[in-house]
Formats: C-alpha cells, sequence, structure tokens
C-alpha cells in the first residue's frame, strides 16, 4: 500500500515539473513581451531601458535557468508580477478562482446529480422507453457545440424573454439568477458523459455472473441494483468525476469568455492576448496541480474500493 501510494507521489511531481516546462517554453516562443510597453499608453522603450527591463523580468539568461529560477520563486509562494501593471499574479489568482470554482462546482452538481441516476436509470430499464430517453440525452448532450448553446441560451433567455441576465457573474456565490445559463451550458456534455459510462458499467456489471447469481437465490431487485451492481460499477463514474470536475475549472475558458464570467480561464485568455506569461503560467501551474492532486485522490480511492488496483 505504501509503495502504491509513493509510486503514484512521484509520477505526480513529474507530471506537474514536466506540464510547466512545456508551458514555460512555450510562453517564450511567441511575441516578446516587452513591445507590451511600446504600445500607446504603454512606456516606450530605449535600447537601454530594454536592458533594464530584460534584467527585471529574468529574460537576459537562458530559458532554462529562467525555468529553475521561476520554479524557486514558485516554491517560496512567489509568482511574480503582472508585465505591464506590476500586479501580484498571486492576488491575481486569488481573486479569479472563486467565480471559476463557483461555475465547477454548480455544475459539476448538475451534472452529477442528473446524469448518474439517469444512467442507472437506462440500464436497469435496457430497451424501454427510459433508454431511449437517456440515450437521446447522451448523444444530444456530447453532439452539440458548447459554444453554440451558450449562444442560444443568450439569445432565447437574455435577449428575446429577459428572463437572465447574459452576463457578469452577480453578488456572489447564492446568486443563482447569474450562474444558472454558464452552468447549465457547462453541464450539458458532462452530463451527457456520466449518463453514458454509467450506463455501461451498469450494464456489464448487470449481465455478469455473480448477478445472475445473486437474482436466481431471491436477492430483492433493490440489493442487486445498489449493493452488488452499482457498487461494482463506481470506478468508471468515479474515473469521470475526478476529470470532470478539474475539467470544469480549466475547461471553462469558452464559457467565462461569453458570459463574462471574471474567472481564470477569462483570464487566460486576457493573457495570450496582452502575452503576459506570469499570468499565464500561474494559471497553467494551477490547473495542472488541480488535475495532478485530483488524479492523485482518485488512484488512493481506487485502492479502497478494490484492493486489486494496488497491486497490480
Amino acid at each position: 500500500m505504501r509503495v502504491f501510494f509513493i509510486r503514484r507521489f512521484l509520477f505526480s511531481i513529474i507530471t506537474v515539473i514536466g506540464a510547466t516546462a512545456i508551458v514555460f517554453t512555450m510562453s517564450r516562443a511567441v511575441a516578446d513581451p516587452l513591445l507590451l510597453y511600446a504600445k500607446p499608453g504603454g512606456y516606450g522603450v530605449s535600447p537601454e531601458q530594454t536592458a533594464v527591463l530584460k534584467a527585471k523580468l529574468g529574460l537576459d539568461k537562458p530559458p532554462p535557468i529562467q525555468f529553475v529560477l521561476w520554479l524557486g520563486r514558485v516554491a517560496r509562494g512567489d509568482l511574480g508580477e503582472t508585465i505591464l501593471d506590476e500586479k501580484p499574479v498571486g492576488r491575481i489568482l486569488m481573486e479569479r478562482v472563486p467565480a471559476s470554482f463557483q461555475l465547477g462546482l454548480y455544475a459539476f452538481i448538475l451534472a452529477t446529480v442528473f446524469g448518474i441516476p439517469l444512467g442507472i436509470l437506462s440500464a436497469v430499464k435496457r430497451g424501454s422507453s427510459w433508454d431511449y430517453m437517456g440515450r437521446g440525452v447522451a448523444l444530444f448532450g456530447q453532439a452539440i457545440p458548447t459554444f453554440w448553446l451558450a449562444i442560444v441560451f443568450i439569445l432565447v433567455f437574455a435577449v428575446s424573454l429577459d428572463w437572465l441576465p447574459a452576463a457578469t457573474r452577480g453578488d456572489g456565490w447564492f446568486d443563482f439568477k447569474h450562474a444558472l445559463m454558464p452552468t447549465v451550458t457547462l453541464a450539458v456534455g458532462a452530463l451527457a458523459g456520466y449518463m453514458r459510462i454509467t450506463r455501461s458499467a451498469m450494464l456489464e456489471v448487470l449481465d455478469s455472473e455473480y448477478v445472475k447469481l445473486a437474482r436466481a437465490k431471491g436477492v430483492g431487485p433493490q440489493s442487486v441494483i445498489w449493493k452488488h451492481a452499482f457498487r461494482n460499477a463506481l470506478i468508471a463514474p468515479l474515473t469521470a468525476s475526478s476529470l470532470i470536475f478539474v475539467g470544469f475549472l480549466a475547461g471553462s475558458v469558452l464559457i467565462e469568455n461569453i458570459f463574462a464570467w471574471p474567472g481564470l480561464g477569462r483570464a487566460a485568455i486576457q493573457a495570450i492576448n496582452n502575452n503576459d506569461f506570469p499570468i499565464l503560467q500561474a494559471i497553467t501551474l494551477f490547473f495542472v496541480l488541480a488535475y495532478v492532486v485530483m488524479n492523485f485522490v482518485t488512484d488512493v480511492l481506487y485502492a479502497v474500493i478494490d484492493p486489486r488496483i494496488r497491486l497490480g
């Protein structure tokens, strides 16, 4: 058990370093960030000032040295400053994380509450109208473009009917009126994925020999479904849940920009447009850490649910 956890932890550290190195290299491959100072409203830089700015930003050193120095600062909790405004990147992240977390949490709850039960119902009622309805929901949810659905929601519920606001976060965590459209838009694809994965896992277990034996011995339908079938089919939805939740944090870039939601996704797009690589690096580091932590937690839960996994 201990060897299993140590191995997974080391793999997680290697993943974080590798992912951040790739993003760090790509952020240096685009336009020179010093051009921001020459834009209208910038400072206008002479060759002497350029040298000073490069030294200040650490751009006067080879990229590998820059990466090592950046990792050292991150380990001390220093994420640097934005290039043009010189604002602490850590403060910007702390301002944006609650909005992204709120949207991701709402979408995760909505997708989980409806997706998993719908998948179970579709599997148990195989071949019935409930099954066809569930499969239709899965097909619709995974085929429809998210950006198109968001635009349709805005046109119908914000422009035509004037029921919901089209943009901004609102007053906080419990302002559901502002969060409803982006939450539903973000959750539709995940709900369909939950339904399809849960249905497939349940069908596989329901067709297994030990479930047939339980039914032959007179075990009640509810006990067969929840105790024998769903518990053994839990690994597939569990895998999906960890990836879906982090995907809501990292993959809501498009939704946040369409609905003007002030989260990390919108900040990432603004950082790309401004070539503000300190913000981009910090946001990417946050997303990578979120994925790695959730994958590690999922591995631990695997070992708890099925001891055979930690022996592999």
